[in-house]
């Protein structure tokens, strides 16, 4: 199993369309072959910074079958809009 971790900075007050997005973001992911499980936490410290872990079978499975696929963009044009650059 690989561990993939990234820490997603939300732009202040978004995180509430973020959660939302991610909602439908998941769905995505999940059916991706090689997944094997996500988390999402939000930091207390900086509420609008979240700590993603996604489990991927195979290294393979996360930097090509999901990076490189069409559901990749739709995960993008989902979330990345909501970072701070």
């Amino acid at each position: 199993m690989i561990t993939e971790h990234a820490l997603p900075p939300v732009r202040a007050g978004q995180e509430e369309g973020f959660e939302a997005a991610f909602t439908q973001a998941k769905l995505i992911i999940s059916a991706m072959q090689g997944f094997e499980g996500l988390t999402l936490s939000r930091c207390l410290e900086r509420p609008h910074t979240y700590l993603l872990i996604v489990q991927w079978a195979r290294l393979e499975d996360h930097t090509v079958g999901f990076r490189e696929s069409p559901q990749y963009q739709e995960w993008r044009t989902l979330l990345h809009p909501l970072y701070d650059p």
